[in-house]
């Protein structure tokens, strides 16, 4: 039935052509308001949904890798040792230069030289003078006995070991706490058991702070920041048991070097009381309970040791309160506490990578020569350097790799600054080692935010098919119905067209 005989009947429908929401004109313009509304919508979206990807300075960075940080050092003989030896300055000369050629990774970033009395004074000077005895002092002068003085090979060995001091590879690698401007140092003592017979409640740790971590500290100050914090704790159980030995009459516990591997017992201790994101160091002074009393610390063959103490690589060092301490006391004084505490000061300085004195030399004072720490600041400041030559490298790499990687401004301002601090370091190396430390510290620290930026590592594993698979649920069901729609009507309007040209044709 048409649309005619509608209109003819009585039936009450009426003609869909008469309907208002039927004309061709409103269904035209509901449908292109949709398509209007998208056309509007997309340079939104397209803002909303699009990576903001900056340009890196890709090139200063990989020239960044060719480069390296440069300290100028320079050792002056004395007269007076010149005196007794006068050939001693060109055969150690000699020396030191084969050295830098047999072992370049020792003497990287270094850039020694030897001057007379006269040449110019060097920022970095050091001093060969005769004296009564082979010793290192704090003012950056090594005094040479008249028997070492006859020797080049022993004077140059002594340098060596001074200024480019050598690690034993991997062990003090593992060893060496990575560097950070601030670290914890915590001071546990640890009671296994808090019974009768062997409880220590009390102890004088600020007297022993005092006397042998302090004036470490206050040396240390130009690398590092310290917080201290000390803790007393009754009850820190074994997660293991001790090997049973029997010494003559006695009976005692035996700690192997696997147990001591697992001596921690991270799970029941509680050695961190502050809330903090710096590195925390641990020195634990441990005082055995009565049914593990005395605890010895046994080789290989399970013989008892002379050892009382032990370190764990890059997190800190355990002393077990052996008999030789007054252990049935409630209190440890401060004469208890010297070995002790004794043994945590050269622990922090091994965990800290400060460099030893060679054997056979002895050093004026009890604490650091500027010697060592002048080493262990060119040492650290090379770490540093690598460290963040290392991690802009990465960045850039994972950039060009990663195309859906967003690089924000805040992203490219931190790698900026981070060149910036690497050139500084650069800079000021040749003046002081102190400055250039500085500087590398601030660009590793710019470097490591750049490449944890948050905003880096929110699109990092989110590939294309996962955007697929988000989009086309959401749009496929829209877009269909508005493209079909729209054919159809193209489809319509052309079938109307075409039958007004046939009728004005007849």
């Amino acid at each position: 039935m048409d649309s005619a005989a509608f209109a003819s009947t009585g039936s009450g429908f009426k003609d869909p052509r008469n309907l208002s929401f039927e004309r061709d004109w409103i269904r035209r313009a509901v449908l292109a308001s949709y398509w209007i509304v998208i056309i509007l919508a997309l340079p939104f979206w397209w803002h909303l949904t699009s990576i903001q990807r900056l340009a890196l300075p890709t090139s200063q960075v990989r020239s960044q890798i060719q480069s390296n940080i440069v300290f100028p050092i320079a050792v002056q003989f004395d007269t007076s040792i010149i005196q007794q030896n006068p050939s001693l300055n060109s055969q150690v000369q000699t020396l030191l230069r084969d050295s830098v050629i047999n072992e370049p990774g020792r003497w990287r970033g270094i850039d020694l030289r030897l001057q007379d009395r006269n040449d110019e004074v060097a920022s970095s000077l050091y001093t060969v003078a005769l004296g009564e005895q082979t010793s290192i002092a704090h003012s950056r002068h090594l005094w040479v006995s008249k028997t070492d003085a006859q020797s080049a090979t022993r004077v140059s060995s002594i340098l060596s070991d001074l200024i480019a001091p050598p690690e034993s590879s991997t062990s003090h690698s593992q060893r060496v706490v990575q560097y950070s401007d601030h670290y914890r140092l915590a001071f546990t003592l640890l009671n296994e058991d808090a019974t009768p017979n062997r409880f220590v409640e009390t102890w004088d740790v600020q007297a022993a702070l005092t006397e042998f971590i302090f004036p470490l500290m206050s040396q240390l100050s130009i690398l590092h920041n310290f917080t201290v914090e000390s803790q007393v704790q009754y009850h820190a159980p074994l997660a293991f048991e001790p090997k049973r030995l029997t010494l003559g009459d006695t009976e005692a516990s035996g700690l192997t070097q696997e147990d001591l591997t697992v001596f921690i017992n991270s799970a029941e201790w509680t050695l961190a009381s502050g809330v903090s994101n710096d590195p925390v160091l641990h020195f634990v002074l441990f005082a055995p309970s009565e049914t593990h009393s005395p605890m010895n610390i046994i080789d290989s063959e399970g013989r008892p040791t002379n050892q009382s103490s032990f370190l764990l690589p890059q997190w800190g060092s355990i002393f077990i309160l052996d008999n030789e301490l007054n252990s049935s006391s409630l209190h440890l004084s401060y004469n208890d506490l010297k070995p002790v505490f004794r043994n945590f000061a050269t622990q922090l300085a091994a965990l800290l990578g400060v460099p030893p004195v060679p054997l056979g030399l002895s050093m004026e004072g009890s604490f650091l020569s500027d010697w060592q720490l002048d080493a262990l600041l060119r040492r650290r400041a090379l770490q540093n350097v690598q460290g963040s030559q290392d991690t802009l490298h990465s960045i850039v790499k994972l950039v060009d790799q990663i195309n859906n990687m967003p690089v924000g401004q805040v992203v490219r301002d931190d790698v900026l600054d981070a060149l910036a601090s690497l050139h500084e370091a650069y800079r000021t190396a040749v003046a002081s080692p102190a400055l250039a430390l500085r500087w590398s510290s601030k660009a590793l620290s710019m470097a490591s935010r750049a490449f944890f930026n948050p905003g880096m590592l929110a699109l990092l594993y989110f590939p294309a098919e996962h955007k697929y698979a988000v989009y086309t649920p959401l749009f496929a069901s829209i877009s269909v119905p508005l493209v079909v729609a729209l054919i159809r009507d193209f489809m319509a309007w052309r079938r109307g067209s075409q039958d007004d040209e046939g009728g004005e044709i007849k």
